[in-house]
């Protein structure tokens, strides 16, 4: 029975890893590699859980294995349970990529925030870019903000949004309060 319960519960997960992205207005956000390997992760210790054929070291290393794919495919799902937005950047090989991100609104526009290096390494800050938000697709110029106090303003309103974040803080997976290399972009219309 826990064999039955535990792979059904991760063929569930790992299809919600895909499954909750089409709850987001606009183009599908394919998943990022680590997110891919998941939700496709579940998917296959699921099927091994469930297949009784399975041979009995495929279905111990299913066991072994499911904790650390679980994670990574719960983490990958409850981050897009809320206001999710796709920032279209160019990576550091020079290919384009959708950075999934979360974003709060301040009465000076909207904000998004994440390492400095993603930053740097994306040419963020002052280039054009465009924003998918509830459906829409319009140009932003992200603004690179490194005052202490307005990113740490920006990451308290984004623990403050968002529950993945705060419970996420609660067990020590999420910093609570901004860290030293967190950056705060201000999206910026285009002019």
């Amino acid at each position: 029975m826990p064999r039955i319960v535990g792979g059904t519960l991760l063929l569930l997960v790992g299809v919600a890893v895909f499954a909750i992205r089409l709850r987001h207005a606009g183009a599908y956000a394919v998943p990022t590699p680590g997110v891919l390997i998941g939700g496709l992760g579940a998917i296959a210790i699921g099927v091994v859980l469930l297949w009784r054929a399975s041979p009995r070291s495929a279905v111990l290393l299913a066991g072994v294995a499911s904790p650390v794919v679980l994670y990574f495919a719960l983490y990958a799902t409850l981050a897009e349970v809320e206001e999710v937005v796709s920032l279209y950047a160019i990576d550091p090989d020079g290919r384009p990529t959708d950075l999934r991100l979360w974003i709060v609104d301040r009465e000076d526009g909207a904000w998004v925030g994440m390492p400095r290096a993603k930053a740097l390494e994306h040419g963020l800050d002052g280039a054009r870019l465009e924003l998918l938000r509830d459906g829409s697709v319009r140009c932003v110029v992200p603004a690179l903000v490194e005052d202490r106090e307005t990113v740490g303003e920006i990451h308290a309103r984004k623990v403050e949004k968002y529950a993945v974040a705060r419970a996420a803080a609660a067990i020590g997976l999420y910093p609570r309060e901004a860290t030293e290399n967190a950056v705060s972009l201000r999206l910026d219309p285009c002019p």
